[in-house]
C-alpha cells in the first residue's frame, strides 16, 4: 500500500459497494485535471541491484503510490497507448513495456541482423550504452512538450501534466520515514503510467542512426558491420547522436559501463568514442540478463543458467524437509526451472555438453522426490508429467513461431520468416521457407523443419492456447 495506507485487499474485498463512487472520482479527476494530494506523494523503497550494498546507488528507488491512483493509471495507460497507435506514433524499435514484445524478441530481432552479417563474412562492431539513472532524471519539461505532439487526448494529457507537477516523496527504510522531499525530474518507478511515459520520452532516440539500433526502455545497443574505416565513421557519427541527444535531453551516460564488442575474425577492432570518452572494449557482455560473448556460442549462459539453478535447487533440498512430489514438481517449475527457460529460444545451447549441463538439473530435481530414486531418467519424467528439456526448448521454438507468424510478436515475423511458396493446403498450409546459413550461430531460424512437419490442426489454430493443446498432443506421442 502507498502512503494512504489503503491495502488493495481492501479494495478487492469491497469492489462491488466502492466501484460507483471510485468511477465517480476518476471521471472528475480526468474532466476537471485535478490530482488529489495522496496520488502526488509516494513512499520510496530501495531494491539492492549489484555491486557493494554499502553504496547507494547501487540501489533501485521504487514508488509506492496510491493504489487507487493505479487503478486510474491503468485506465488511462490503455487509452494512451490506444491513441499513440492510431497517431502512428509508437516507437517501432522499442521492445520494453510494449505488447507483443519481451527481452527475448528485443535480443532475437538484434542478433537475427548481427549473426546475418557474420554469416556473410564480415567483421560486425556492437556498442552498448549506458544511462545513468535514466527514470529517475528525465526532466519533467521536455517529457510534457514530447507528450503535447503525440496527440493524446488533451483531457488526459493535462491529468498526466498535473500529476507529475507537485510530487513529494519520502524513503521507507526498516520501518523508519525521512522527511518530503519535492520530486523535481523523474518518472516514479513503480507507477502503472511511468514506463509508458518512459517510452515515449525515448522515442525519438537513434530516428536517425544508420547502424542496426534497438531499445527496451532505457538499454539501447548498436550493432554495425566495422569492414573499412567508412563503416567505423557510421557507427561513431551514430554514437554521436546519441551523444548530441542526451545533451539535448539533459540526460547523461554512465560512461564506465558502457562498451563496444567487436564481432568477427577479421575484425580490425577500431576504437570508438562517447563524447570525449574512448569506449572500453569488452569480450563479454550481460544484454537483457543474457550473457554474450564474441564467439556467441553461448556456453558461458548456459554455465551461469546452470549455476543460478543449481543454487536455487540446493535452497530447496536444504530448506524443505518434505520429498512428496505435490511440493517439490511445483517448487521446482517455479524458482528452478526458468533461470534454465529465460529468453532460451535466443540462446539455445549449440554443442552436447552444454545441452546435457542443463539436463542434469532437471535429472538432479526428479531424483530428489521420494519413490523416483531408482528410476531411469525417462521414467521419472513420464511419472511426474514433465518434458525433458531438450523437448520443452523445441516446444517453446515453436510457440514463439506461431507467435510471429500469427502477428502476436508485432511486427517482427515479417522479418524473420517467410511462407513457403510450394505448400500443401491439406496439410501445413503455414510451411515456412528454409534458409540456407554458414554458421551455426544463425539460430533464429532454428525449429522451421520441425513447424513444417507440425499438423495442420495445430498451425491452424485460431489462438495461442489452443496451439499449446494441440502442440503438448503431438509432441506427447513424440520418442
Amino acid at each position: 500500500m502507498g502512503p494512504d495506507n489503503l491495502h488493495p485487499r481492501i479494495l478487492k474485498e469491497l469492489a462491488h459497494e466502492i466501484a460507483s463512487p471510485l468511477a465517480r472520482i476518476f471521471n472528475e479527476s480526468v474532466n476537471s485535471g485535478v490530482v488529489p494530494y495522496d496520488w502526488r506523494i509516494a513512499n520510496i523503497v530501495c531494491i539492492f541491484k549489484k555491486r557493494k550494498k554499502s553504496d547507494p546507488g547501487n540501489y533501485r528507488p521504487v514508488s509506492l503510490t496510491s493504489v487507487v491512483c493505479k487503478v486510474l493509471e491503468k485506465i488511462l495507460k490503455k487509452k494512451v497507448v490506444k491513441d499513440i497507435e492510431v497517431n502512428g506514433k509508437w516507437d517501432k524499435i522499442q521492445h520494453g513495456f510494449t505488447k507483443g514484445r519481451s527481452c527475448q524478441t528485443n535480443l532475437i530481432s538484434f542478433f537475427e541482423k548481427v549473426t546475418d552479417f557474420l554469416d556473410k563474412g564480415n567483421a560486425v562492431d556492437l556498442i552498448y550504452p549506458d544511462f545513468s539513472k535514466a527514470f529517475d532524471t528525465v526532466p519533467h519539461g521536455e517529457l510534457l512538450v514530447k507528450l503535447g505532439k503525440m496527440g493524446i487526448n488533451r483531457k488526459i494529457e493535462r491529468r498526466i501534466r498535473n500529476w507529475l507537477k507537485g510530487r513529494l516523496q519520502r524513503v521507507l527504510l526498516k520501518g523508519g520515514l525521512s522527511g518530503w522531499r519535492e520530486v523535481t525530474s523523474g518518472i516514479p518507478q513503480g507507477s502503472v503510467l511511468g514506463p509508458i511515459l518512459f517510452n515515449l520520452f525515448i522515442t525519438d532516440l537513434g530516428t536517425k542512426s544508420g547502424s542496426v539500433l534497438i531499445k527496451f526502455a532505457d538499454d539501447t545497443k548498436l550493432g554495425s558491420i566495422a569492414n573499412l574505416e567508412k563503416d567505423r565513421d557510421i557507427l561513431q557519427e551514430d554514437l554521436d547522436d546519441l551523444v548530441n541527444w542526451s545533451n539535448s535531453n539533459r540526460m547523461k551516460f554512465n560512461s564506465e559501463k558502457c562498451k563496444v564488442m567487436h564481432l568477427g575474425i577479421n575484425n580490425k577492432n577500431f576504437s570508438y568514442k562517447l563524447g570525449t570518452h574512448q569506449l572500453e572494449v569488452t569480450e563479454e557482455e550481460k544484454d537483457l540478463g543474457v550473457l554474450v560473448d564474441l564467439r556467441m556460442t553461448m556456453s558461458r549462459q548456459c554455465d551461469m543458467a546452470v549455476k543460478k539453478a543449481n543454487a536455487v535447487l540446493g535452497c530447496i533440498r536444504r530448506g524443505i524437509s518434505s520429498r512428496d512430489k505435490e511440493f517439490l514438481v511445483p517448487l521446482y517449475k517455479a524458482l528452478v526451472r526458468p533461470h534454465l527457460e529465460y529468453c532460451v529460444q535466443f540462446w539455445s545451447p549449440m554443442f552436447k555438453k552444454d545441452e546435457f549441463k542443463l539436463e542434469q538439473v532437471q535429472r538432479r530435481a526428479t531424483r530428489m522426490i521420494r519413490g523416483m530414486e531408482n528410476l531411469s531418467y525417462e521414467r521419472r519424467l513420464k511419472e511426474l508429467g514433465l518434458f525433458s528439456l531438450t523437448k520443452r526448448r523445441l516446444r517453446g521454438d515453436m510457440v514463439a513461431l506461431y507467435k510471429y507468424i500469427r502477428g502476436i510478436n508485432t511486427g517482427e515475423g515479417e522479418e524473420l520468416f517467410k511462407l513457403s511458396t510450394n505448400v500443401d493446403t491439406r496439410t501445413n498450409e503455414y510451411k515456412l521457407a528454409t534458409r540456407k546459413f554458414r554458421l551455426e550461430i544463425r539460430r533464429t531460424i532454428r525449429g522451421v523443419k520441425f513447424w513444417n512437419s507440425l499438423p495442420r490442426e495445430a498451425v491452424g489454430a485460431k489462438d495461442l492456447s489452443g496451439f499449446r493443446i494441440k502442440l503438448d498432443k503431438f509432441m506427447e506421442e513424440m520418442v
